[in-house]
Parts: C-alpha cells; sequence; structure tokens
C-alpha cells in the first residue's frame, strides 16, 4: 500500500487533468450546440457544469505540487476538490451517469484518506 501512496502526486495530477480536459472539452461542446447560440439561464446552467469540472481539476493539479513536497495541506485540498466532484457527479447522475469521473474521484478519495489515516 506504501507504494501505492507514494505515487500519490501523479494520480491527483492525471485525475486533475482529466477534470480539467473533460470541463473544457464540455463547455466548448455547449457553446458550438444549439445551447451556445442563444445567452439565456439554459446556457448559463450548462457552462456551470463545465466550470466546475475545470475549477476542481485545476484544484487538484495544484494539489500535485503540494502533495509532491509532502505538504500536508494539499492532502485535505484534494480531498475537498475529489469530494465535490463526487457530489457534483451525484447531483447529475440522473442526466448523465459520469462513471469514469466517480470511480477516478472514489479512489482518489480513498486514497487520500488513507494517507491521512497511515499519518
Amino acid at each position: 500500500m506504501e507504494k501505492l501512496l507514494s505515487y500519490l502526486p501523479i494520480i491527483t495530477l492525471c485525475i486533475g487533468g482529466w477534470a480539467l480536459v473533460n470541463g473544457i472539452l464540455h463547455d466548448v461542446f455547449i457553446l458550438l450546440s444549439e445551447h451556445g447560440k442563444k445567452y439565456d439561464r439554459n446556457l448559463l446552467r450548462l457552462l456551470m457544469d463545465g466550470h466546475i469540472l475545470i475549477t476542481c481539476g485545476v484544484v487538484q493539479i495544484l494539489c500535485y505540487y503540494l502533495l509532491k513536497t509532502n505538504n500536508p495541506i494539499g492532502n485535505y485540498i484534494a480531498l475537498a476538490a475529489s469530494i465535490s466532484l463526487l457530489i457534483y457527479c451525484a447531483m447529475i447522475f440522473p442526466f448523465l451517469k459520469s462513471a469514469l469521473t466517480i470511480l477516478l474521484n472514489l479512489g482518489l478519495t480513498i486514497l487520500l484518506f488513507l494517507k491521512l489515516g497511515a499519518k
């Protein structure tokens, strides 16, 4: 288990990158679709979905540097971003079943809890 936890910074970086890229793609495709042709409440709601992914992804990417230097605050910040994405995925689950995002962030959450418990 210790070997797996030693890869926690790179795992966090990859999962954050996944969320960031998905958020950018989400917003681009929303703007290119019929929704992007009219500025209204529905467009803003859809763009906020992408921005949640982008924000949490950037936070997880920034946590890479904290985790790499063994700064304990990185564990808590990455955990908060990961749990936020799990809550977001649960809220949109009836409309969009983001299984891979759920699995990735659930795995990261478990690893972060294990890391915090090992201290």
